[in-house]
């Protein structure tokens, strides 16, 4: 998928993985060039790539000085996505490259999959579907699922995935506690939402739970048996963010005693999650393969913003919205 090499145009290391709208941007100009990388190259591979490169985009690879120091030309990082717990940003900082994230590409897309995962649960879609398909259709009213309407949902992140999912729960009319130390109370109040401060507190209240916040030392084990331990029995808790802000070990203590109602992950400690996981073995847990932000149109926008995020530090306009380390354009 390399384009033609010519002299002066510099280079722009993309993975295969990145859809063709992206690969398209780059192929219409005459001044950049795009090398084709496989997203699990070995490490000297990669090393090898970065060599002549000037902006890189990356899935999910760790990116650091090591790679860094292999990339003397690089001028700029760009995430395909919002998530960047992956990419040393001082690192980044240290030697003044700007490291972009994907705006809003796939912020509509996550928001929707928690929704669906939190229906999911509460409508017990696959048990329902295996009653019907393993004819125990008389078996429907043993478990019954319950209603999104008039019960209270906790959100955790009030960014730009947490503010769509927002709206999503109030359509379900739901009432909506919002969590983020980081967002101004007035300002989540004034979108008609209510701010909440103790979340422990925000936690035995919740109905619902669903996880919308970056990966960082503070969110890493949030959700601790401690924290679960004040959900109600009867309250379902999802992740669509980064694996370990929720405890694996931890939930699965509460699923397996019936403490909680129910729990779905997208996203794991490890990935892929061993497929010994013992998570995986609950009847009131499912799990999804971290696609949350993964549909045909979102992998579309998300490859668009990358390689626009690189084209605009490299025309010297860098989109300043999408920059994580801003300092580093001052």
């Amino acid at each position: 998928m390399a384009m033609s090499t010519g002299t002066n145009r510099k280079k722009l290391l993309l993975p295969t993985t990145m859809a063709r709208a992206g690969w398209a941007l780059v192929e219409a100009r005459d001044d950049v060039e795009g090398v084709s990388f496989v997203p699990t190259v070995p490490k000297a591979e990669l090393h090898r790539l970065l060599e002549d490169i000037a902006g890189v985009a990356l899935g999910v690879q760790p990116f650091s000085d090591p790679e860094l120091n292999a990339a003397p030309e690089l001028e700029v990082v760009s995430r395909i996505g919002v998530g960047y717990d992956a990419v040393d940003v001082p690192a980044l900082t240290r030697r003044k490259i700007p490291l972009m994230i994907g705006g809003t590409a796939n912020s509509v897309t996550v928001a929707e999959a928690g929704l669906y995962l939190i229906m999911s649960l509460a409508r017990r879609g696959a048990a329902m579907d295996a009653l019907v398909k393993e004819g125990r259709w008389h078996d429907r009213y043993k478990e019954m699922p319950v209603d999104l309407y008039g019960k209270t949902v906790l959100i955790i992140g009030f960014g730009k995935i947490g503010t769509r999912a927002a709206k999503r729960y109030a359509a379900m009319e739901m009432n909506v506690l919002v969590y983020d130390p980081y967002t101004y109370s007035a300002t989540i109040h004034g979108m008609g939402y209510e701010p909440v401060q103790d979340l422990d507190a925000a936690v035995a209240q919740a109905d619902f739970i669903t996880i919308h916040c970056p990966k960082t030392p503070e969110t890493t084990g949030l959700f601790n048996a401690a924290r679960l331990a004040h959900m109600k029995r009867t309250a379902f808790i999802v992740n669509t963010a980064r694996g370990g802000i929720i405890d694996e070990k931890a939930l699965y203590d509460v699923l397996k005693a019936n403490r909680i109602a129910g729990a779905a992950l997208d996203v794991f400690d490890q990935e892929p999650t061993p497929t010994d996981n013992p998570l995986l073995t609950l009847p009131n847990f499912i799990a999804a393969p971290h696609v949350a932000g993964v549909t045909r149109e979102a992998v579309d926008r998300m490859g668009v913003a990358a390689v626009q995020n690189i084209l605009s530090v490299l025309d010297g306009k860098p989109i300043r919205d999408n920059v994580v380390n801003k300092e580093v354009l001052d």
